[in-house]
């Protein structure tokens, strides 16, 4: 396993009707992923030009943090609960590798 960070955003638009009901199912999982131990950054936000689509910025310490993300037990009811409320068949993920240190 890595240990360098694990970076990525998750991007989703919510079905017509459907936008308040995913803004507080994403309430939910970022208050639990945010106690998760190798959980560093887990933020969730909406576009301001476009209020359905939604926008979720998340950093893991290192990929055996980001792999006890994925088996977290509120993981699979949260994605299957969303699945049924946005167009997309999932999130979509985007990983990011840093370019220069900060």
């Amino acid at each position: 396993m890595s240990d360098e960070a694990v970076t990525l955003f998750a991007e989703f638009t919510a079905l017509r009707g459907c936008t308040e009901e995913v803004d507080a199912l994403l309430r939910g999982l970022v208050a639990d992923v945010r106690q998760e131990p190798g959980n560093l950054v887990f933020d969730a936000y909406r576009r301001t030009e476009e209020p359905d689509r939604f926008f979720v910025f998340e950093v893991y310490r290192d990929r055996a943090a980001f792999e006890e993300h994925l088996a977290a037990p509120y993981g699979v009811p949260f994605n299957k609960r969303l699945q049924e409320l946005i167009m997309e068949d999932a999130s979509q993920l985007t990983f990011l590798s840093r370019t220069a240190e900060p």
